[in-house]
């Protein structure tokens, strides 16, 4: 078993940015592929990044491409997610996944899932 708790969320302007957190415990934590995903209201949940157990690959949606970047601290058992020129259109639930041996961006490979942390941007 895994938990996850991500942290970080908040309301920021059009713009600017945030950091999200996520603790993992349980499991060791190096064992994992982690991911972020996010949902929308009335959307469905989509992929954001990926990143290895190492930490030396990352994946990216193309829409946070150049803006967002996954890393991971295997000694802290946390993985983050920065997030900078944020959008309105980045308004969202966001998730930290834990799971795959090798990072997807498919939401049915990853087995542990946290509560979720708000992310609103205003325009």
């Amino acid at each position: 078993q895994v938990q996850l708790v991500e942290s970080g969320g908040g309301l920021v302007q059009a713009g600017g940015s945030l950091r999200l957190s996520c603790a993992a415990s349980g499991r060791t934590f190096s064992n994992n592929g982690m991911g972020w995903f996010r949902q929308a209201p009335g959307k469905e949940r989509e992929f954001v990044a990926a990143i290895s157990r190492s930490g030396g690959s990352t994946y990216y949606a193309d829409s946070v491409k150049g803006r967002f970047t996954i890393s991971r601290d295997n000694a802290k058992n946390t993985v983050y997610l920065q997030m900078n020129s944020l959008k309105s259109e980045d308004t969202a639930v966001y998730y930290c996944a834990a799971g795959p041996l090798a990072p997807s961006r498919l939401g049915s490979r990853y087995d542990y899932w946290g509560q979720g942390t708000q992310v609103t941007v205003s325009s």
